[in-house]
């Protein structure tokens, strides 16, 4: 999902999309480069200019994360004017072993108090993955403390047909649920569908 807004977002406003570069802190080592390029080629787009335009940065530890989340996501967001920031497993790195569990929780409130506002005061679009992990109190912990400071939350559940989105948080519209969109669903669509 986060590879086709990646794409998705460059697409003109026209087109239902941002118009806009995107950002990509990739904490789970997600960003699938071949999914990327086969998504742009599916909208026509040609791939390569599509993947100049997504700025990746890896973080391979927590602190790793928290450094390029604190200290040079601001930056990097006006360098290159991007109206869109994909988080890829916010809390994976938090939940390593060899970070201390009351570090991990307290450094994690810290960032996602951090990120929403940093969204709210720079009028962007965060969207930050939360992939199953096993179950422990410093995952419950995580997880709630991410559901608590997001301003939507979007889950996507298996269903009889596939795969369906659950909207469990919104400001304004009903909670539920919704089947997979398809592919030509644009993004302006979609957020006025919700």
């Amino acid at each position: 999902m986060s590879s086709l807004l990646c794409v998705r977002a460059q697409l003109p406003n026209q087109l239902g999309g941002l118009g806009t570069d995107v950002v990509f802190v990739d904490g789970g080592n997600t960003f699938r480069l071949y999914q990327v390029s086969r998504i742009a080629q599916i909208h026509q787009l040609d791939p390569r200019q599509v993947l100049k335009r997504i700025y990746i940065s890896r973080a391979f530890t927590a602190h790793q994360l928290t450094s390029i989340i604190f200290e040079r996501l601001k930056d990097t967001v006006d360098k290159f004017k991007a109206k869109l920031v994909v988080i890829s497993d916010i809390a994976g790195l938090y939940l390593d072993k060899d970070v201390q569990a009351e570090e991990a929780k307290r450094v994690f409130s810290q960032l996602t108090a951090y990120l929403s506002t940093f969204a709210e005061e720079n009028q962007l679009i965060i969207i930050a993955t939360y992939p199953p992990h096993y179950r422990s109190r410093r995952n419950s912990f995580l997880h709630t403390l991410a559901y608590a400071r997001a301003n939507i939350v979007i889950c996507i559940r298996p269903s009889k047909y596939g795969q369906q989105f659950a909207l469990e948080k919104h400001p304004r519209f009903t909670l539920g649920l919704a089947e997979f969109p398809s592919e030509n669903l644009t993004l302006n669509d979609f957020i006025r569908g919700c």
